[in-house]
């Protein structure tokens, strides 16, 4: 194991052939009987490493080279001898190149795919492939795959793409390949006898509701959330509530979005509704838990929130223009937390993105790219991110949390409520707001209890010029913030130490 751990620690992917938007990342960390696989985006090599070595899969079972892709969204299982893993690769990968408005790739040769690999034999088999041959759309991305162990067949979720979106099935061997449910998912989880997934609406709504494949009765549950302000603890809304990972824990499923958390009980709301708890919610900013993991550790939940996940480098229109501005403002370093009701820990604080991790014997392997996923028109014929591994030790979640500075800008945020800052292990918390105008600010205090309590609301005059808000006194608490009025050239900064 030291071997493998070693051969990790050194590794730096630099960029490389893989036309694509921006970067993709190493993705589906899956530690199983002996070896570690994961995929490299946008090369589209999959991985399957031990201590003797590695063996490479180039995606050629789905077409010709040269390829780009394999996946960004983490969609890996493992049952018996064979590791599940899906995704989407371009083959052959066409670079359409710099136009106008932007530089573009072509879709038609997108296909989605699901392939087993059998530990024990080191092969690999193409169970399920789907595309759309279109220059602009694609067929949705597989980008979550859950072992259905009632029924002997794998659930995988579709959200990104155009067309074939929703929640499937195919059997073990790749046959018997259904739809489940039309309305478009991206990931997933186990929920005592269900698996529950995102109701992905759009890139503007994000996350609408929850699905659940009931696996006794082979049925779909629907939950839809409504107002999301009425679920909040803080009462404030949401927006651009992205898909970023799911999980399960103290009986409760848990859908972590673009900022913070929908905990409950989708199935029957009248054990637990599903409430939302914010959680490094910056406005506009590109800090969401997207294209990450969330694992069981020590019985608590270890994910993480990313500070640059996605990215518009060239807008066309004023509203993509916002988000540019937005997307390319660094609100903070990336988080690695562990999770363990009511507190919520930072422990590590990062690059750009952590795009995945897997618990390897004593040690925690961190996957990470200092690139983003960007949009429509920034296209590169390579992908434009150094990867690399990370390799911490457990003890990791004991130690006293890193100093992090939050730095917010006020156009971000406008008079809307953000923040969702856990300050479990911080002694001298606080808050500096260089204001435009006389304002007030209001400090929203929760925490992760089960089942929730409502938010405390404490009011602060501001002047204008510097502020100082000191936050000590809410120890241990989660805090969520809202300006009175708008105030686009003020400065946030959140310090924690």
């Amino acid at each position: 194991m030291v071997g493998l751990l070693g051969y990790l620690d050194s590794m730096v992917f630099p960029p490389r052939f893989g036309p694509e938007w921006g970067s993709g990342g190493i993705f589906g960390l899956k530690y199983y009987k002996g070896v570690l696989y994961f995929t490299l985006a946008f090369e589209a090599v999959a991985n399957f490493t031990t201590d003797h070595g590695v063996k490479k899969y180039s995606f050629d079972l789905v077409g010709p080279s040269p390829r780009s892709g394999g996946d960004t969204y983490n969609a890996v299982e493992a049952v018996d001898e064979y590791i599940y893993f899906g995704g989407w690769v371009h083959s052959p990968a066409i670079y359409v190149g710099r136009e106008t408005i932007g530089a573009q790739i072509s879709f038609k040769n997108k296909f989605s795919h699901v392939h087993a690999y059998n530990v024990y034999e080191d092969e690999v088999k193409l169970l399920w492939k789907e595309g759309l041959e279109h220059e602009m759309e694609w067929v949705g991305e597989v980008s979550e795959i859950i072992y259905d162990p009632i029924n002997d067949r794998l659930l995988f979720a579709r959200g990104d793409g155009m067309v074939n979106l929703g929640v499937y099935q195919i059997n073990r061997r790749g046959g018997d390949y259904k739809k489940l449910s039309d309305f478009p998912a991206q990931k997933g989880s186990y929920f005592y006898d269900h698996v529950c997934f995102d109701m992905f609406k759009d890139w503007v709504n994000g996350v609408v509701g929850i699905q659940c494949v009931d696996l006794v009765e082979n049925k779909i549950r629907y939950l839809e959330l409504g107002d999301i302000r009425k679920r909040s603890l803080d009462s404030g809304d949401a927006i651009l509530r992205l898909t970023g990972v799911a999980t399960s824990a103290y009986g409760r499923f848990f859908t972590f979005i673009r900022g913070g958390i929908l905990i409950g009980n989708p199935i029957d709301e009248t054990i637990e509704p599903i409430s939302f708890y914010r959680l490094f919610d910056f406005g506009y900013a590109a800090y969401s838990p997207r294209r990450t993991m969330a694992k069981t550790f020590a019985g608590g939940i270890l994910t993480a929130f990313n500070s640059y996940s996605e990215a518009i480098i060239k807008p066309t229109n004023e509203y993509e223009v916002l988000l540019a501005r937005s997307s390319n403002t660094i609100v903070g370093p990336s988080v690695l937390l562990y999770i363990a009701p009511p507190t919520v820990k930072i422990i590590a604080t990062l690059g750009a993105r952590i795009t995945g991790f897997e618990i390897v014997e004593d040690k925690i392997v961190l996957a990470y790219n200092n690139m983003a996923n960007t949009f429509r028109y920034d296209a590169t014929p390579i992908d434009a991110g150094f990867r690399g591994f990370m390799v911490l030790d457990h003890d990791i979640v004991h130690r006293e949390p890193p100093p992090v500075r939050f730095n917010i800008k006020g156009f971000q945020v406008g008079c809307r409520t953000f923040g969702g800052i856990p300050l479990t292990g911080y002694k001298e918390p606080t808050m500096k707001i260089l204001s435009n105008k006389n304002n007030k600010l209001y400090v929203y205090e929760y925490d992760l209890s089960l089942p929730p309590t409502e938010a405390q609301q404490t009011t602060y005059s501001l002047t204008k010029g510097v502020n100082i808000v000191e936050l000590k006194n809410y120890k241990n608490s989660i805090v969520s913030f809202r300006l009175d009025e708008e105030d686009p050239q003020a400065i946030i900064k959140i310090d924690l130490i």
